[in-house]
């Protein structure tokens, strides 16, 4: 009889394995305490300092500029409108989401499919907008891209199955543990009002930042200060984003060695959610502060370069920074799986599940996704509703009458910013039990069986159809 599986405190009997299934790496009892605590009080520091920005200098930015939009009749004008678009468009961005899950749970595998083939027919638009327009080098690039988008569309199409039964495996999870939808809410209401509140603190310390000469030409008098205000920014949104995604990661990881602990607020739930804003807190925090500086650098070069400064050296950087981002966030997600299913501090969980991976082989299930697809695509549609929806609102309403010509743009870029945002962060619940699922099937397969047989028998079925004889 091998070791248990442990998820969490929640520690049950491992039977014999499944036919053809190893016993997954980690067998270990939860850590104990809380973990990274220094970085968790990194968080509460940088909420309090722009709370603090905000209340003494946010109040006076907003006098002064509705004072000056009196005295020079409109020609400066309040940011009022934009704070009040931003909640309106936030608010039923929430809704709109709502039914982007639920289209999400109803439809997982035509997705999957029209996202893989959206990829490849945009790529292919875009090189025939550049052939129309003259721009014979951006139709090869296109051209290129596009049949890049071909080959990989060929190469992953055999994988839909095995996407979709993890797909449909998470959304099983998720609906047997609805309340974590919930939580998904609180946190998605949480990052507007983060927004709305870094906003006026920014807004507040304006003229502080940037000073402009005769000739319109701005500059930044204080890029440390700057620099901290997109850390701060980026770092609490990144805390919001990445609780969910330890949330969930412990409700599917419970759900699948212990079902019983289901439920709407079931314990799965109540518990997973307990961890997430205690013990593990700090552990979140670490990779995201990591992932916040990255943004934040990346920020200020882009900002820099949009001014013409730096050359060819600061798009170096700028790629630089991206392509860092991209591998950081990539390996959160997986590390945060780990914080989330057995309460390891950061760095371990990170280390434990790439050695997993490793062993069993798996290093190409993890570079697909497809389901990552999906979940852009439906949040793209989101995006473009609530684009409109600010269209709307700027021709109806007075909200972004200071936006002056650029108002229509203004309106869509802004509904579209904040619809794309709040819908990607709902659905991290379905990304994110995907990814459980995956570190769940491999870690232990037999649980899977036990609990849930059927489900179980379609990965199974799927991932022969990927691998024969492989399971």
């Amino acid at each position: 009889m091998s070791s248990p599986v442990v998820v969490q405190g929640v520690s049950v009997p491992q039977p014999q394995p499944v036919a053809g299934h190893a016993q997954g790496a980690i067998n270990e009892s939860p850590k104990k305490g809380c973990n990274d605590p220094i970085f968790a009080a990194l968080f509460y520091v940088a909420v309090i300092g722009i709370a603090a920005v905000a209340f003494i200098y946010g109040p006076g930015a907003f006098e002064d500029a509705n004072d000056a939009n009196d005295a020079n009749e409109g020609e400066i004008g309040s940011y009022d409108g934009y704070i009040y678009a931003v909640l309106v468009t936030g608010v039923i961005s929430l809704v709109v989401s709502g039914l982007g899950l639920w289209v999400l749970m109803k439809i997982p595998e035509f997705l999957i499919k029209a996202a893989l083939l959206f990829s490849v027919v945009m790529s292919g638009l875009v090189a025939v907008a550049a052939l129309l327009s003259g721009s014979f080098g951006g139709a090869i690039v296109g051209l290129v891209f596009f049949a890049i988008g071909v080959c990989y569309a060929y190469a992953v199409w055999s994988r839909i199955p095995f996407a979709t039964a993890n797909l449909v495996t998470s959304i099983t999870a998720v609906k047997a543990n609805l309340g974590v939808a919930g939580i998904s809410y609180v946190f998605a209401i949480l990052g507007m009002g983060w927004t709305v509140l870094w906003s006026i603190a920014v807004l507040g310390v304006y003229e502080s930042v940037y000073s402009c000469d005769a000739d319109g030409n701005c500059s930044v008098d204080s890029a440390g200060l700057l620099f901290l205000l997109f850390v701060a920014f980026y770092f609490v949104h990144q805390v919001f984003q990445n609780s969910v995604h330890t949330t969930v990661a412990g409700v599917v990881g419970t759900w699948w060695v212990a079902p019983n602990e289901s439920g709407f607020c079931g314990s799965a739930v109540i518990n997973s959610f307990i961890r997430t804003v205690t013990t593990s807190f700090g552990s979140i925090c670490f990779g995201s502060l990591l992932v916040a500086i990255i943004q934040a650098l990346r920020a200020m070069a882009e900002s820099a370069r949009d001014s013409g400064e730096g050359g060819i050296g600061l798009c170096i950087a700028q790629c630089i920074l991206s392509c860092l981002a991209s591998l950081l966030e990539y390996f959160n997600k997986w590390a945060f799986t780990y914080v989330g299913i057995y309460g390891y501090p950061y760095l371990e969980a990170g280390k434990n599940v790439i050695t997993l991976f490793k062993n069993r082989g798996w290093e190409a299930i993890i570079a697909d996704d497809l389901v990552d697809n999906a979940i852009f695509l439906v949040a793209l549609v989101v995006g473009l509703i609530m684009g409109a929806l600010g269209v709307a609102l700027e021709r109806s309403t007075d909200f972004l009458v200071d936006a002056g010509g650029n108002a229509t743009l203004v309106g869509f870029v802004m509904g579209f910013i904040v619809g794309f945002a709040v819908c990607i962060l709902l659905l991290a619940t379905i990304s994110s039990g995907v990814n459980t699922v995956i570190v769940m099937y491999a870690d232990a397969p037999a649980e899977f069986e036990r609990n849930h047989p059927e489900l179980s028998r379609k990965m199974r079925e799927a991932w022969t159809l990927v691998y024969p004889g492989s399971v």
